[in-house]
This record gives C-alpha cells, structure tokens and sequence, in this order.
C-alpha cells in the first residue's frame, strides 16, 4: 500500500468520502498505454495485477464501479469480466455514457470520482465531482486532477486510488 501524508489525506477527506461512484477510462488508466501487436495483428496491453485486490476493497464499501473506454476491443471486456467491473467500450462521447450510468444508479455526478489520462477524458473529468488523473497523464488534462496519482497508469495507479480510498476510510 502507497504510503499518503496526512496532508494528502486530510485534503481528499470530503472527496472520497462522498464518492459513491468511480468511472475509469481503460487505456493508459488500467494499462501503459502500450499496445503489443503480434504477427497476426492481435493486440494485447500490460495491465496490474495489482487493482484486483483494490477494487474489491471499493466494491465492499458499496461503490459502484465501471469502465468506460472509447477503445473497441476484446482485451478491454476481458480485463473488465476478470475484475468484474460494468464496461463500456467503443464509446465516443464519455460523457453522455457516464451520465446515463449516474441516471440509472441514482447517483449525482458530483458523488461520481472518474479516473483519465488523455484529452478524450476531459469532458468526464469536468463533470464530475471527483476528478483523478494518473501519474503520466497527457499535458491537455494533467491540470484537471483534484488528485493526480504517483503511480503510472498500468503500474498501480488504480490500486494507489483504491489504497487512497481505504487509508481515508480507515482514518
């Protein structure tokens, strides 16, 4: 578990604490935003098998959790049915999905946490009340995190927000 300040903590207090839905994008956020092509030209990424643990953590507080990922692709519904998180890919316009989502679940966006790395993530990270950015996020959205993560996408990042969760549940 990432090790937070208490300062980090005390700040993200009131963020986490009534945030009851986490959106993520998948690429760059649950992988390093490499893509692996074979000789066939099937893809496959490197994604943590840290988050698992994490998001069961989120799961058991009654956190709603979803994937939603402008990339169309096998590897994103795998990854998504292992963890057991709602996915939806192949989507153009973010925010009107996460909207949606919010609308069924009957959850204000500004209980919703949504977790990006690129300039197609932007119009979620504006909407909702918890905005988180990964370590190496793109320049174009960096400066929209209210928490942005020491860990790079696919190497922990998901777990370190998960741990944040905990450690400020815990405090």
């Amino acid at each position: 578990m990432i090790e937070f300040s208490d300062d980090v903590l005390l700040a993200m207090t009131p963020w986490v604490r009534r945030t009851r839905f986490v959106a993520f994008d998948f690429d760059g956020v649950f992988t390093d935003n490499a893509v692996y092509v074979d000789q066939d030209g099937r893809e496959t990424v490197r994604c943590s098998r840290w988050e698992g643990f994490g998001l069961q953590a989120l799961r058991d507080r009654g956190v709603l959790l979803a994937v939603i990922s402008t990339e169309a692709n096998p590897v994103v519904g795998a990854r998504c049915a292992k963890l057991r998180l709602d996915c939806h890919q192949g989507v153009e316009d973010k925010p009107t999905v996460l909207r949606a989502r919010c609308a069924e679940a009957g959850i204000a966006l500004a209980e919703t946490a949504f977790v990006g790395n690129d300039a197609n993530d932007r119009g979620c990270l504006e909407i909702v009340g918890f905005p988180i950015v990964v370590a190496d996020a793109h320049p174009s959205v960096a400066s929209l995190g209210r928490y942005r993560t020491k860990t790079p996408g696919g190497h922990g990042a998901v777990r370190e927000i998960c741990d944040l969760f905990v450690a400020v549940w815990n405090r």
